[in-house]
């Protein structure tokens, strides 16, 4: 059975900035075979540790540019201008992995779902929360169709 790690990051203090952890809280509930889970606030340089023994990587963040309800792209392992600060990109993040563990990297991937408050103290809102369940319905369908 090929192995996935499902990575939400975010504040759930910011309102629909919790997108990510909340994909990942939800997805665990449903006890998905093959899918491993971690939330965090923010990526680090520690989390390369994190991703050893998958097939593939799926990184889950709110976005407010993105188009509605999400947009899921590639990611590929490159230095950027987070590499040197206390939080990455999933792309610095892979950068790292490489340089620790001088291996070939699982196919990686980032959903970003569409937000709109972020403001301290917000609440999830109404059309964030419609984006995270269509988020949750594509991860289901490719659970369905590739683990």
């Amino acid at each position: 059975m090929n192995k996935l790690l499902l990575f939400g990051y975010g504040n759930p203090g910011r309102g629909d900035d919790s997108l990510g952890p909340l994909l990942v809280e939800r997805i665990d509930q449903l006890q998905l075979a093959g899918v491993t889970c971690l939330v965090d606030m923010q990526l680090l340089i520690e989390h390369a540790t994190d991703l050893t023994g998958f097939d593939q990587i799926i990184f889950a963040d709110a976005d407010m540019s993105c188009r509605e309800p999400f947009e899921y792209s590639a990611v590929h392992a490159e230095k950027d201008d987070s590499y040197t600060s206390h939080a990455l990109t999933p792309a610095a993040l892979l950068h790292v992995y490489q340089n620790i563990r001088q291996g070939t990297l699982p196919p990686t991937f980032l959903l970003r779902i569409r937000g709109y408050h972020f403001e301290l103290g917000d609440a999830l809102s109404a059309q964030a929360n419609h984006n995270l369940a269509a988020a949750i319905r594509k991860i289901q369908q490719w659970h369905a169709e590739y683990l």
